[in-house]
């Protein structure tokens, strides 16, 4: 589904029928990850509801430059939209940057919130500078240097053994992911602040998922975000990566479900 947004077509899906279930993507990644945990939630009595970030899937990009706000704030008014009050967010890797911004500034939306595979901490001066390399690769004409970069980074090294048709599955989303797109994430990832002071002050039920093989986000960030939010579950799961929701769906969904 599409709908116009914040001067952007924004797509979406939708699946089920209860209290709403809101799951942000990571980058350069589209909603089309989320497809184990829609089919879940939708039969457990849940409306699942996973849009393409602006710039991302089959959302268009628009003209400004990227930032947490920005994606934030097309979320809000996709909730608008669809008569959504309050709801439970998801945000995996660059998901949970965009989600920690909507708990900062939209606190009265969210009922309970998943951090997936993610961190509240800000880019250090290292990291910029790849981002903004990647960037520079971009605006040169070469857009596959991002999931050249990015796809040894997102499975464990089971998972490319055992199913090396999920890789390129998920090589194929980035590869489909438009070149300003690209840029608007990366901005967003590279200028985002730091949100470690938010997390003592949540006083809404938080699961924390993370994955041992994790090569993107180190599982030690999970555990910290775990022990910084008061009351925070805590589920690392085994034998996955960064895609851990696709990796061990099982898994993942159970850990989901119980919580919610």
């Amino acid at each position: 589904m599409q709908t116009e947004l914040n001067g952007i077509k924004l797509a979406y899906d939708e699946a089920g029928e209860g209290p709403a279930v809101l799951l942000i993507h990571g980058f350069p990644l589209c909603r089309q990850m989320w497809r184990p945990q829609a089919k879940a939630l939708a039969a457990a009595g849940f409306r699942a509801v996973t849009p393409d970030l602006r710039g991302f899937g089959e959302s268009e990009s628009g003209t400004q430059v990227g930032s947490t706000d920005l994606l934030a704030d097309d979320l809000i008014a996709l909730l608008d939209y669809l008569g959504i009050e309050k709801a439970v967010v998801g945000g995996m890797s660059m998901g949970g940057y965009v989600m920690l911004n909507l708990l900062a500034r939209y606190p009265q939306r969210f009922s309970a919130a998943c951090f997936i595979v993610t961190r509240a901490d800000a880019d250090d001066e290292t990291a910029r500078g790849k981002r903004n390399h990647l960037i520079a690769e971009i605006k040169a004409g070469r857009p596959e240097s991002v999931s050249n970069a990015f796809t040894p980074l997102l499975f464990a090294d089971g998972t490319v053994a055992a199913h090396p048709e999920l890789v390129e599955e998920v090589r194929g989303w980035m590869a489909a992911t438009s070149a300003s797109g690209l840029v608007l994430g990366l901005e967003a990832i590279r200028d985002r602040g730091d949100s470690s002071s938010l997390l003592p002050q949540l006083s809404i039920p938080v699961l924390v998922i993370g994955a041992r093989e994790d090569k993107a986000i180190p599982p030690e960030k999970s555990t910290d975000l775990a022990e910084r939010i008061p009351g925070a579950q805590l589920c690392m799961l085994s034998a996955a990566g960064h895609m851990a929701n696709i990796e061990q769906s099982e898994a993942f969904n159970a850990a989901l479900l119980d919580f919610l």
